[in-house]
Order: structure tokens, then sequence, then C-alpha cells
């Protein structure tokens, strides 16, 4: 009869706890008090999770206490209950005093810490997991591998992946689509393939995770390619998956983004989605963030159910494109309808103001939030960094401390930036000393702060301690320092870094190429750059256009002009930057003529509109080839073609080529109409080509330029005295070289280096030349001699 009684109000307490009946549940509890079952461990077990069910987690823990007989499940409803509120302190001091655990104990408490945002808590527990011989269970590896995908850990994720493999839980589809999420964070777009193919069935899950993989690591057609296999397949389109395709129409700089959205907008509405109010949303942001304002409100105005979200959404998009007053007049209709603004709202609208150059406005609307979280004080900090506005974002990272704000890895990463941008050697260190106090140092993300930083700031041994010390590199740690180490002219240092990181299994990403064969051009060593080809031919990266584009480049600064165009004919995708890098690499290479026909080709054939660096790059072909007329021809059609406006670079390249045929005429009316009378490259130009051709009054006109903008830089001196000498006006060379000594001008020395078996051998004006012959003489092989 005891037995028929208990297992009833176990019922009913199920009920109860099933419908969150916090009334019935405590008269259930009188009851059990009243007839002495209280002992009965399983009924106790359900009094918990009724309580924490119905957001009295005292009365749970007070019913927890006071049980006569606890069991494992006991322990775990209660350990849920902590988990489930996000009460991580007392989960972690309950945990520690359960009498016994399974994978169950360990896996609720792992969940929580990834859910709280505790990564590190989260790694540190499932490796005392290990270690006390428990298996993870399917559950419990994805939430590790979800810790690993947050703190951009790849080492971590890929032992995880290795004994999930190990116990036979990689083809799970729960581990499976933890791994795609892990890799795509770490953006190893490659793994997240393989984890994706070698998954023993897919489900929409899946492809939604592949897609936003692909969309994190900007392979938009593959992403676009896999929504469309996902629904030839007759895998079933949900919501999420269609808001995720929509989040890859957001990105940004992607021809015919707003044409695939409107379709799969039509393909949400065929399928009866246009009532769901997270994609919807989702619609509105890709809209918004297209700059698509008309289509934007057109879907705000038709949406079920307005919300903040909705709003804020408004708001980012009319910051966007500039239309404060629309951003403004937004906030207050949201306002009107009874609806508060958020943090977000504020967010959005200091962000427009200080978009639109407006930063008091900006200020004042930061002030009125009563209580900023960190995430406004950095998206303020990042706001005025990206309008240039660094010394003022310098000052607010002072209010910040004033204000005893606690800075995280944002806050740090941007001050470092600005540090850097501004030359602030004593302050970077200054906000380096916080770091540390705030114990945020040793966090991956700022210590590559710290590295561009001290790099910038010449100080690469502090750099390069800073490296050293880091336990996990990540691949942002090893490009920001060989970044440093470029930036600093070591060059070969920067290429051995490269060969170490590979060493250590990172895989190299594209910024990793283009600064590794960046370093190979400066170095002219053609061999080095050859190795670099090769591991990229290896890793599969050698047809990405931006490290395609870097090889280009390489190699026709390495002067093999010919293997640059043999790349650059079999690269399977090409954008406006390749065609660039090509057209460049003819014209440094004095192939001109080539250089303006694959001009002519990329804007009558492949569709590509040419930019600011296109005619840089053209307009260098035609002034070191001599085609004049072309150059003029090219020069002219900028504006009147394709609306670019010429910019100082551009001016150089014309006056060059004007200068080097002595059309010194067309030279100076160009002159008079130039708006940038303050480039001192313009005047340099100008006066080496003067000298040639012994242009005496222009060349003076040239120089008393220069004398205004620098008068201590040498080279104005000495081209004119140059002029001088070869005319025999030693008189002038005298006055010259006088006033270069008053004006405190000191000719920099020049240096030379070149390749030599493995090793690059530099040299400057005072050293013995007869070096040279040495190497000539101890091999036949052929070395490349550059010179500055």
């Amino acid at each position: 009869m005891e037995s028929r009684t208990t297992t009833q109000l176990a019922n009913f307490l199920q009920f109860c706890i099933d419908k969150k009946s916090h009334i019935n549940g405590k008269l259930l509890h009188a009851h059990i008090l009243r007839t002495r079952l209280f002992d009965d461990t399983f009924l106790s077990n359900r009094l918990v999770e009724l309580y924490h069910k119905c957001g009295r987690l005292i009365t749970a823990r007070r019913v927890f206490d006071k049980m006569p007989h606890k069991n494992l499940f006991s322990w775990h409803a209660l350990l849920n209950a902590y988990c489930k509120v996000g009460d991580i302190d007392e989960a972690h001091k309950l945990f520690v005093k359960m009498p016994e655990r399974n994978s169950i104990s360990w896996n609720t408490l792992i969940s929580a810490l990834v859910r709280d945002g505790s990564e590190q808590k989260a790694l540190n527990l499932y490796y005392d997991m290990n270690r006390a011989g428990y298996l993870p269970t399917n559950f419990t590896l994805a939430s590790v591998l979800s810790a690993c995908g947050a703190l951009v850990d790849l080492k971590c994720g890929c032992a995880c992946h290795g004994f999930a493999t190990k116990i036979g839980l990689d083809k799970n589809i729960f581990v499976g689509n933890a791994l795609l999420g892990m890799y795509a964070k770490c953006g190893s777009i490659g793994n997240a393939m393989k984890a994706f193919e070698n998954l023993p069935e897919v489900n929409e899950v899946s492809y939604t995770a592949m897609m936003g993989a692909l969309r994190e690591t900007d392979h938009v057609e593959e992403a676009f390619h896999m929504f469309r296999s996902m629904h030839r397949i007759g895998i079933q389109v949900d919501a999420i998956s269609l808001s995720s395709i929509l989040g890859v129409c957001t990105r940004s700089g992607i021809d015919g983004s707003t044409v695939n959205g409107k379709q799969f907008h039509g393909l949400t509405v065929r399928l009866g989605f246009e009532r769901d109010l997270h994609l919807s949303n989702s619609l509105l942001d890709m809209y918004a963030k297209d700059g698509d304002m008309d289509s934007a409100e057109m879907v705000f105005n038709n949406l079920p159910e307005v919300t903040v979200v909705s709003w804020n959404v408004m708001i980012g998009g009319y910051g966007q494109k500039y239309q404060i007053m629309k951003a403004i007049e937004c906030m207050k209709r949201m306002q009107s309808f009874g609806l508060e603004p958020d943090e977000v709202t504020y967010i959005n609208m200091f962000s427009a103001c200080l978009k639109s150059g407006d930063t008091e406005t900006a200020r004042e609307i930061f002030n009125r939030m009563s209580c900023p979280s960190i995430s406004s004080w950095n998206a303020l900090l990042s706001g005025y960094s990206q309008i240039g506005k660094h010394k003022e974002a310098v000052w607010l990272f002072r209010d910040m401390q004033f204000c005893n704000v606690k800075g995280d890895r944002t806050t740090f990463a941007v001050t470092f930036s600005l540090c850097a941008s501004l030359g602030l050697m004593k302050g970077g260190r200054q906000v380096h000393a916080v770091s540390i106090k705030t114990l945020v140092d040793d966090d991956i993300y700022v210590a590559s702060g710290l590295i561009v930083m001290y790099s910038k700031c010449n100080k690469i041994e502090v750099a390069k301690f800073i490296f050293d010390r880091i336990r996990e590199q990540d691949i942002v740690c090893w490009n920001s320092m060989m970044a440093g180490l470029s930036l600093n002219n070591l060059d070969n240092e920067a290429f051995m870094l490269f060969k170490n990181m590979l060493e250590n299994e990172m895989l190299p990403t594209q910024f990793s190429y283009s600064t590794v064969l960046s370093c190979c051009a400066k170095l002219s060593s053609i061999s080095k750059g050859r190795q670099v080809h090769a591991q990229a031919s290896k890793d599969g990266t050698v047809n990405d256009v931006i490290v395609g584009s870097a090889l280009i480049d390489m190699y026709s600064k390495c002067g093999d002009v010919d293997e640059a165009i043999l790349f650059f004919d079999t690269m399977p995708t090409k954008n406006t930057v390749t065609w660039n890098e090509m057209i460049h690499g003819y014209a440094q290479n004095g192939r001109g003529d080539e250089g303006v026909s694959l001009y002519e080709d990329m804007i009558n054939q492949s569709g590509e509109k040419p930019d600011a660096i296109t005619f840089v790059a053209v307009l260098t072909a035609c002034s070191h080839s001599g085609l004049i007329d072309d150059g003029i021809r090219i020069f002219n059609s900028m504006i009147q073609e394709y609306g670019v406006a010429p910019l100082p670079d551009h001016y150089t390249c014309i006056i060059d080529s004007l200068g080097r045929a002595g059309r010194f005429h067309e030279v100076e009316v160009l002159l008079d109409r130039m708006p940038y009378v303050n480039d001192p490259i313009i005047w340099e130009v100008l006066l080496s080509s003067c000298r040639v051709h012994s242009n005496v009054s222009l060349a003076r006109r040239a120089a008393e330029e220069l004398f205004r903008l620098n008068p201590r830089n040498s080279a104005p001196y000495v081209l004119l005295a140059n002029m001088y000498s070869s005319l025999g006006r030693w008189d002038d060379v005298r006055n010259i070289r006088e006033l270069m000594i008053e004006k405190q001008a000191v000719k920099d020395p020049g240096y030379s280096w070149f390749e030599h078996k493995d090793g690059i051998q530099e040299f400057n004006d005072d050293d013995n030349l007869r070096m040279v012959a040495k190497f000539e003489a101890e091999t036949d092989e052929p070395y490349c001699l550059s010179g500055l």
C-alpha cells in the first residue's frame, strides 16, 4: 500500500514539475511530511527538482540538506539546479563535496562552465576528469569542443578530436557538429570540411553548422553551394538554416549578395516562414547591413512582432548609411511604443554618430547610460579608433581607469593598437602594466596586441620576449610576431619563424602567407619564395586570391615576371588585387607594353573594375616604358570613365612620365591644377627629371618646395648639387652644400645585399666591396643583387 502511495505521489509531483505548479507542489510536500514519507529518497529527489523548476532554489537546497538518505541522483538534482541558474560557484562547491561522481556529474559542471563563458576552467575540469579515469560522453566532448572554439585553441581541439576518434565518438552527430563549430571558430576550414564529410549521417544541424563555418571564414560561394546541396538531397530546410544562409548574404563586399538574399527571402515566403520572428529579424539584418534600407523598411513594416532587436537593427542600418537623423527618429518611435532602449540601442546610436563624425553627440549618448557595461566602453573605444580619433580613444581609456572599469581582452587589444599608431611607447608600457594587474596579459588575444605595439614602437626584442612566454601560441600570435619582424626589417628572421611555425604544426592563414612572401620579396630571395609556394600548394591555399596575389608580387619583385604570369594564368579565381599585382609586376620589370595590354584585358574582358591601385600600376608601366600618350589617356579616363579621383601617387606617375620625356610645359600645367602641393614625392620625382634634362628653373622650383616641406631631407640638396655640377656651375654647388650644412641635412648611407648559397649578405657604402669579388670567386652559382 505504501509503495502504491509513493508511486502516486511521485506521479503527482512529476505533474507539478511539468506544469511548474509551485502551490500544488507545496501541498504535496506538506502531505509527504504529514505521512512521514520524507525518508523516501525518490520522493525527496522529486521535491528538489520541483522547487528548482519553480525557481525556488533556496527551498530546494533546504530540502536537500534535510534529506536523511541521499543518492547520486540527489546530488545531480541540486548540481543541475545551480548550473541551470548560472550559480557556478555554488555548483563547484557542491561538486567538490560529492561522495561519488560519474560522467554525468563531470559533464553537468563542464557544460555549465562553457555556458558561463568560463571556457578555460571547463577545459581544466575536463583534464581533471580524464586524470580521474572517467570517459567523456558525447555531451561532454561537445561542450569541450565548444570551449576550444571559443578560446580559438586549435591544438586542444585537435587533441579532443583525436580522443573522440579513439573512443569511437567522432562519428556521433552531436560531437561531429561540435567539431564543425570548433574548427570554424579556429579558422581551420579544411578540417571542418573533413569532419563534415566523415559524418556517417548528416542533418539540418550539420549543414547549418558547416554553412556557418564557411561564412565565418569568408568562403561565401561554398556556403551557398552547401545550402543548395542540402536543399537538393531533400534535407528539410528550417528557419534556423535559412537564418544561417541569410547571415552569409550579410558578408560585406560579396558581389551578388543582395540578389542571393532576395532569392532566399522568396524561399522564406514559399516555405511559410514569413511569420517567424527570428527569421524575419535575420532578413531585416541582411538588408540593413547591405545598405538596402528600402527593403529593410518593407520587412520591418510587415514584422509579426516588433521587438527591441528589430528596432536596434534599423537604427544600426541607418547609422551605417550615415542617416543619423533617421536613426534618432527610429529611437524616438521605439520609445513611443513603450519599448525602452537597451545597451545595443545605445551602442548603435553612438556608433552612428561616430560614423558621421559627430563625436560630441556620441559621447553625450554614451553618458546617458546609467551603468555602461564593458561592451559599451569597448564599442566607443573602437569607434574612436576607427575614425582616427586616437587621442580621444586614449583619453577614454583613462576615463575607464578613473571610473574603476576593469578592461577585458578587447579593451587592451584596441588600446595597444592605439598606442602603436601614436607611437606612445611610455603610454603603451603603462597600459601593459594595467593589463598585468587585471590578469589578462597572458591572454593570447592581448599578447598579440602587445606584440604588435612593441613591434611598431621599434622594441622588437620586447615583442620577442612576450611571444616566447605565451604558453599556447595560436596562429594570430605567430602572424603578429612574423609581421613585427618584417616591420623591423628582420625579414630573414621572419622567414625562419614561418618555418618554425610549420614545425609546430600550425596551419598558415592568408595573412601568414602574404607576410612571409612579402619578406621573401624584400630579401629578393626567390629560393625562399619557392619554398613558401610549395607549402601553399601542399596545404591547398595556393588558389586563394590573397595568397595568389602575394605570390605574383613575390615573383615579380624577385625579377621572375615570367613565373608570375605563368602562375597568374593558372589561377582559377582572380579579383582586382590579383590583376593589379600582375600589371605592377610588368611595370617594375620594364615590360610596360605588356602591363598596358593586361590592363586593357582587365577592363574589357574580366569584368573587374579598376581601382586607385590599378591606375598606379598601369601609370607606372607607362612611365617606365616611355608610353607617354597612353599614360595621359589612362590618367584622363580615371574620373571621366571610372569616377576614381587621382591621388598623389597618380600625379607622381604622370609627372614622372612627362618629366622623363622632357615635356615640362605639360608638367607645369599639371602642377598648377594639382591639389597635392605638399606631397614631397611628386617634387622629388620632378627634380630628378629636371636634373636629367638640365631644366634649371623648374628644378629650382621643385627644390624650394622640398626645402619648405622638410629642410633636413638631404635628397633635394644632392640632386640639385649634382645637376649644377654637371653644368659646371661650381658656385651654385658650393652654395647648395653650405645650405645643406646650415640646415643640418645629412645624407643616409646606401646599402645593398645579395643572396649567396644559404645566406643573405648585406653591406653598405663604407664596406670593402672586394668581398663581393670573393663571393663571386667562391661559386659559379647565379646570385641576385639589389641595392637601395
